[in-house]
């Protein structure tokens, strides 16, 4: 009971873990039979990415979903120097938005299936609060 206790206060009281590999994150949906969502972000130079970041995916509605339903994939792109990620990491991203992003918008949201077929994109921000936002990746599954 006690474990349980302690699982249940971790899981809806930790942020949401995003991942940068998309073959663990499909790994892990495949597991746990769930979708994921892939955000693309310019960290450090993107005014609408960092907005999504702070308003919808870091808020306590978003995240609580999220540890429950979704696997989590960033694939972010700083440009200032002193935020580079290692070079492994930028050949992730760039292999991902050749997939998913070939465009190259920012932010631009994904959620796709354990296999990583798409079911919804946004492109841009939102422009809805975290509840609704959570409740557009809800609508997907009817």
């Amino acid at each position: 009971m006690k474990l349980l206790f302690i699982f249940l206060f971790t899981l809806f009281t930790t942020s949401a873990v995003w991942i940068g590999d998309f073959s663990e994150a499909k790994k892990q949906a495949k597991f746990s039979h769930k979708r994921i969502l892939i955000n693309f972000s310019g960290s450090d130079w993107c005014g609408p990415c960092i907005r999504l970041r702070s308003e919808i995916l870091e808020s306590q509605v978003f995240e609580k979903y999220a540890n429950v339903n979704l696997v989590l994939v960033r694939a972010d792109f700083p440009r200032q120097k002193k935020n580079q990620l290692p070079k492994e990491q930028i050949k992730l991203n760039e292999a991902l938005a050749d997939v998913y992003n070939p465009n190259g918008k920012f932010p631009y949201t994904v959620l796709v299936d354990e296999n990583g077929k798409v079911i919804k994109t946004w492109d841009g921000f939102p422009g809805v609060s975290p509840t609704a936002f959570v409740a557009q990746i809800e609508n997907t599954q009817k």
